[in-house]
């Protein structure tokens, strides 16, 4: 699955990990569904894959030139790294339009997952009745994950662990996005938005030689709960990967077909025109967690009013997503050519 890089191509890499660790974050789309359609889905599957004992022995052996090649380890290293900048810097630049101008944000993921539809579907046999039968399976379970209720937020730290097992499944499983499952089970805000804000302000004030967190129980406790995450994260990473790797291997048509439904039933989980719906209690009033933000309960979907501006402007950004995803498998295509 190796192959040689130019300087341009490790850039590229780093760019699609920030497309990844970005995509991720946004509750609805997985970063799966990138990787997927900018053609490196399953070099990114197969190389988590060699983290297995064979990377551990060559590990314990010092053999570390040969880990580095066993594992891919260039190919990991680019895109991780690229996922890490984006938690910093992207994925906060997303938090403020969605914010701010969250219609369009919603519409350009629309558009890109119609478009990833497309993509992956193009060349498959739909007219297999298997294949529809696993594809309708698929769709069922993408639609029946979009209507669950949200839980209330959880900070004990096994739970944690296991949120980082389940939310990292939007990077190894295109069409399930891991940050609205962990919206599902209540600790979203926890995880992705308060944790992540704490080792910023962490960061910052080590780079002050500012140790004086060490004495705030919310931060220590914050940045207990962003290791255990990580963890859980890291241990999905791979054990997943090897099931996928598994599946691919010899059950690819099935997998396939799977992850069309699904891409296909997370369309209700992303449709631009929706409100938060939020949780109250017996007396009206709306309920908060620990940090005081309001506790999501779903989304109210509604029907696009056509004679709105908005409306319009909305459905642009459908169709510049529907773009992207296009110019994507156009350089994906161009690439592929040019390595024959």
């Amino acid at each position: 699955m190796q192959q040689t890089r130019t300087l341009k191509d490790k850039i590229l890499l780093v760019l699609k990990g920030l497309a990844m660790g970005a995509a991720n974050k946004v509750p609805g789309v997985s970063g799966g569904v990138v990787a997927f359609v900018a053609g490196f889905y399953e070099e990114f599957i197969y190389s988590l894959q060699k983290i297995n004992h064979k990377a551990f022995l060559l590990f314990v052996n010092g053999r570390f030139r040969s880990l580095y090649h066993y594992t891919n380890a260039k190919f990991l290293g680019l895109l991780i790294l690229g996922m890490l900048i984006s938690y910093f810097s992207v994925s906060k630049l997303l938090d403020f339009f969605i914010e701010h101008e969250e219609l369009y944000v919603w519409s350009t993921f629309f558009g890109m997952i119609i478009g990833s539809i497309y993509f992956i579907s193009k060349d498959f046999k739909l007219k297999s009745f298997s294949n529809l039968a696993f594809i309708s399976l698929g769709i069922i379970a993408g639609v029946g994950i979009s209507l669950m209720e949200p839980a209330t937020e959880n900070d004990n730290l096994w739970f944690v662990f296991l949120c980082g097992i389940i939310g990292v499944s939007g990077m190894t499983l295109p069409g399930l996005s891991g940050s609205f499952i962990l919206i599902l089970i209540g600790n979203y805000v926890l995880l992705l938005v308060d944790s992540v804000n704490a080792l910023f302000d962490t960061l910052t004030d080590l780079a002050k030689l500012d140790f004086s967190f060490v004495n705030n129980p919310v931060r220590v406790n914050l940045l207990k709960v962003l290791s255990s995450f990580t963890f859980g994260s890291l241990v999905g990473l791979v054990s997943l990967s090897h099931i996928l790797g598994f599946v691919l291997k010899h059950f690819k048509n099935i997998t396939y077909a799977i992850i069309i439904g699904f891409i296909t039933g997370s369309l209700g989980v992303v449709w631009p025109w929706k409100e938060k719906v939020f949780k109250t209690k017996s007396s009206g009033e709306f309920l908060k967690d620990a940090n005081g933000n309001l506790i999501l309960d779903n989304y109210d979907r509604y029907l696009p009013d056509l004679s709105n501006i908005n409306t319009w402007i909305a459905i642009f950004f459908i169709i510049l997503g529907i773009l992207i995803v296009l110019g994507l498998e156009r350089y994906g295509n161009k690439n592929a050519n040019t390595n024959e």
